[in-house]
């Protein structure tokens, strides 16, 4: 089961992506493509061209997983013509993604910290 963990960075991968690649296509795209370490504690999401199909790709301890969600009306909210390849979100953001938010229109507030009072 994949676990959303606040320790992992995720990796949100803005151009779509041919999904007949399974695990060996997608682990290419990240270690050949992006020169990124595909063994590391991360998430790299990936979306199809219609947008209605989100995979997710991640290292766990001795294996690879590969998570997918599709969705049956709508379509998933992805970054418009952005200069990178590779944007890296939160795991929050990640959650609000797959529920359905468009993170990008709207972004949440930004956290302010203080040295003092």
């Amino acid at each position: 089961m994949m676990q959303l963990d606040k320790q992992v960075t995720v990796y949100l991968h803005c151009e779509p992506v041919d999904f007949r690649k399974q695990i060996n296509g997608l682990s290419a795209i990240v270690q050949e493509g992006l020169g990124m370490d595909v063994f590391s504690p991360a998430f790299y999401v990936f979306v199809n061209r219609t947008r209605r199909r989100i995979k997710i790709l991640y290292w766990q301890r001795n294996g690879f997983c590969l998570w997918m969600k599709r969705l049956e009306r709508d379509r998933f909210s992805w970054p418009n013509r952005h200069r990178e390849t590779m944007l890296e979100l939160s795991t929050q953001e990640l959650q609000w993604l797959l529920d359905g938010f468009d993170i990008w229109r709207q972004p949440p507030h930004q956290s302010l910290i203080y040295a003092s009072v």
